[in-house]
This record gives structure tokens, sequence and C-alpha cells, in this order.
């Protein structure tokens, strides 16, 4: 799991290839916690995490309003927000049905 800066956040996901997840989360956050450990188990995924507490300016630009707050990229290209709960088979079949759609506009 890869920490970013807002100052280079839109740079990053536009040269990322692959599948990448945007996770934002807050340190005192135990559903951020079981996130994190359900996404460690998925495979071949990358995941830029943002603490919302130290960068709200980005969390507010994402619409954030709970924590954790997923958010897919694909080959540079947003595909949306994925909201599932922190088990592995439910974030993979979420990315599934989500890249099975077209590209959205960013937020």
């Amino acid at each position: 799991m890869e920490a970013l800066a807002h100052d280079d956040l839109h740079e990053r996901l536009a040269r990322a290839r692959g599948v990448v997840l945007l996770l934002f989360t807050a340190v005192g956050c135990g559903v951020c916690r079981q996130m994190r450990a359900a996404l460690t188990q998925c495979q071949a995924l990358r995941v830029i995490e943002v603490d919302a507490g130290l960068d709200p300016a980005l969390a507010n630009e994402f619409d954030v309003f709970h924590l954790p707050a997923l958010f897919v990229y694909r080959d540079g290209r947003y595909h949306g927000p994925l909201a599932v709960e922190p088990l592995p088979a439910r974030i993979e079949a979420g990315l599934s049905a989500l890249l099975a759609a077209p590209a959205q506009d960013p937020p």
C-alpha cells in the first residue's frame, strides 16, 4: 500500500497502468483497518492510501462522506467509487462489475 500526497495524485493516477484503488482512511477508523487487511488479500491490486484527516481537501474533492472510501482507476482512467464490505470476495466481485462498465469522468 502506498501513501500519497495531494500534489501528485492526479499525475500518478493518470500514469498508472493496471487497476489502482484509491483508499481514503483515517487513523482511528476500525473499518478502515479491516478494509486494508482485506485489500492485501486481493490479487494484483495496487492500493494508494490517503489519510482523509491529513488531506481534507482531497477527501472533499472526491466527495468522501464516510470511511473507508474506495475509488477505482484502470490504466489511468476513472471507473467510479467502490462501496463494498471489507471482504476479499466482495471487493473482487465489486471490482469486476465496476470495471465491466465504461470509464467515467473523474471527480
